[in-house]
């Protein structure tokens, strides 16, 4: 465990430390490191991250130093209030590309999430908004940028790609994020898109239904068309997709203006739950050459930020509930969240991640190897 220390301090080694030196009693790393154990243990708010180092102290001075113990928790708060997040989310994500980069595939899944109770209406904050990046196939978080009030994720998603390696990737957004400027930047950086479509972009939604329509009169012989259909019951549910894709469409106007585009898609749902079926059209662009079965994965995997992600921060680490309400500090928690998830999830253990986060809290040994594996990848 000590070697893997070494290995995140690496990675940390450039984070400036933004306390006056006559006021540090405890190490930076050490601070870091007892939080990101501390979250990924159930604790959900500074008080709750100085009890866990408290009660396993024997345990953390076996890898840290701790010159003067646990710190308290208002020295917690008042670090990850004063540490800047860009250059906090740049070490951690230095220490997590090569965990993604063991695992391979170039997926990335952009959306945002609301952290509901950590505005101020008092005082005329509302609650902070971060647009996060998810490597679906490794499940890490590899990036997050968080939305400036008086704006839209439109502005945060030109900075999470500018942080992600994007040649020979696949990158799928929402309709917010169906801009051309972004579509520009990701094909500039040699990736591909796949952009869900709106009515909110008029136009270009209205063509790509004009197509389905014409093409579907004299049942697709007029177009390069493909077809894909899958099936899924489990749950109380049942759900059929029938995802379809036209390459090279005519009729979209300032098609031109859209970098790379070739294909447009239309993915039908219907789902039965509890006797009652309801019924689902999306469409999307795309830049890649590919199959109706390229695309109904591509979007089906999007779909993992939202289930794989968001409802894990919600359900199992209650981030709604979180009332940190320090920007700084609300953002840098919600980093230590969202490592601490993929961490459990590359876990090889076959329980969900509730259990494996009590289980961690219960044993330091499933700790251990939870923290220490990811560590000792990175040496």
């Amino acid at each position: 465990m000590a070697a893997s220390s070494l290995s995140l301090s690496k990675h940390f080694a450039r984070l400036r430390d933004p306390r006056l030196n006559r006021r540090k009693r405890h190490l930076l790393m050490d601070i870091v490191v007892i939080a990101i154990c501390a979250v990924l243990c159930g604790a959900n708010n500074f008080p709750q991250i100085e009890a866990f180092g408290k009660r396993r102290l024997p345990w953390l001075r076996r890898f840290l130093a701790l010159p003067n113990g646990i710190p308290s928790h208002d020295t917690f708060e008042r670090l990850f209030q004063r540490l800047c997040p860009t250059a906090f989310q740049r070490c951690f994500l230095d220490w997590l590309h090569p965990l993604h980069a063991q695992v391979g595939g170039k997926h990335f899944a952009l959306d945002g999430k609301t952290l509901r109770r950590s505005g101020s209406p008092a005082n005329g904050l509302g609650p902070l908004h971060l647009v996060s990046v998810w490597a679906t196939h490794a499940n890490l978080i590899l990036g997050q940028v968080a939305v400036d009030e008086k704006s839209n994720e439109i502005t945060a998603v030109p900075k999470l790609l500018e942080l992600l390696d994007l040649h020979g990737a696949l990158v799928t957004l929402d309709a917010m994020g169906c801009q051309k400027k972004i579509a520009q930047q990701i094909t500039e950086g040699g990736g591909d898109y796949v952009l869900t479509v709106k009515e909110n972009q008029e136009h270009l939604f209205d063509d790509i239904l004009s197509c389905f329509v014409q093409a579907g009169e004299d049942d697709f012989q007029s177009v390069t068309y493909d077809r894909y259909v899958t099936e899924e019951q489990g749950h109380g549910r049942y759900e059929k997709r029938y995802y379809s894709v036209i390459h090279d469409p005519q009729g979209i106007r300032h098609a031109q203006e859209w970098p790379k585009l070739c294909v447009i898609g239309h993915c039908y749902s219907e789902r039965t739950e509890n006797g009652e079926t309801s019924y689902e059209d999306r469409y999307f662009i795309g830049s890649k050459r590919a199959g109706a079965r390229y695309y109904g994965r591509a979007l089906r995997g999007h779909w993992r930020i939202e289930n794989c992600l968001h409802w894990q921060l919600d359900v199992t680490f209650r981030e709604d509930d979180s009332r940190i309400r320090d920007r700084n500090a609300a953002e840098n928690v919600a980093l230590l969240r969202r490592v601490a998830l993929g961490l459990l999830k590359r876990h090889p253990d076959k329980g969900s991640i509730a259990t494996k986060r009590f289980s961690a809290a219960l044993d330091e040994k499933f700790l251990e190897e939870v923290v220490g594996s990811a560590m000792l990848g990175n040496r």
